[in-house]
């Protein structure tokens, strides 16, 4: 039965079936993978332990047998996806492999668009999360400084990659609920900022704005975010 455990728990450090009984109907990589094909499809909202439960064929209740709580569900789930993560041999060039593993994450973010909802500290400690953590630290082994900066430099990344992307997926999403196009909706709030600024009440604005050299470039953007959180750890930069 589902309920509030007396403790705290890991469901990595429980194990998936004892050695008495029936082999279970089900794996947790069966259970992880019927939620993600439920969050890929409807979104976070539709993964619930009845839903996945009809994915699975499975009453309501045997689930809990395999995850006793949602959030162990969402901790399988961000343990699939991370399966995910292309881990290649560093190059020995730190910051390219540092860009290269933030590019690859905004780009899984982007296949499943739920996951940025779900990036917390507390979905840390899965087999696939520390894989790819270790992973990071052994690209950022020619950078000469503790480890407790190398997690620090990898956090701050991962949080510049979840920030920009959900920033991207949440834009897209209300794009393709408006009933106008994307290009009116633009035109309409150009030409309201512009009156604003034409006021005279924002001068620095007003400037900034005649700086401007045409169409934001999103990926440059996107990637001078990224160089400018490894400059604040590159001493060759500093």
């Amino acid at each position: 039965m589902a309920g509030k455990a007396a403790e705290p728990q890991v469901i990595w450090a429980r194990p998936e079936r004892t050695g008495r009984g029936p082999r279970p109907a089900f794996t947790r990589a069966d259970i992880a993978a019927a939620a993600v094909r439920i969050a890929d499809a409807r979104g976070l909202d539709a993964v619930s332990m009845r839903h996945v439960a009809a994915e699975l064929g499975c009453g309501t209740m045997s689930l809990y047998n395999y995850v006793p709580r949602k959030e162990d569900l969402y901790e399988l789930m961000i343990d699939a996806i991370g399966a995910e993560h292309d881990i290649r041999e560093p190059s020995g060039d730190w910051r390219a492999d540092m860009i290269r593993n933030a590019q690859e994450t905004r780009g899984l973010m982007h296949r499943h668009t739920w996951v940025p909802r779900l990036m917390s500290g507390v979905y840390g400690f899965s087999p696939n999360t520390l894989r790819y953590l270790e992973h990071c630290l052994a690209c950022l082994e020619p950078l000469d400084v503790p480890y407790s900066v190398k997690m620090e430099l990898v956090a701050l990344l991962n949080g510049v990659v979840t920030t920009y992307t959900a920033n991207e997926i949440a834009t897209a999403e209300r794009t393709r609920a408006m009933p106008w196009s994307e290009e009116e909706e633009n035109a309409v709030r150009i030409a309201y900022l512009g009156s604003q600024v034409a006021t005279g009440k924002y001068p620095r604005l007003a400037a900034a704005f005649m700086e401007d050299s045409g169409p934001i470039d999103l990926e440059a953007v996107f990637r001078r975010a990224l160089e400018r959180v490894l400059d604040a750890f590159d001493p060759d930069r500093r």
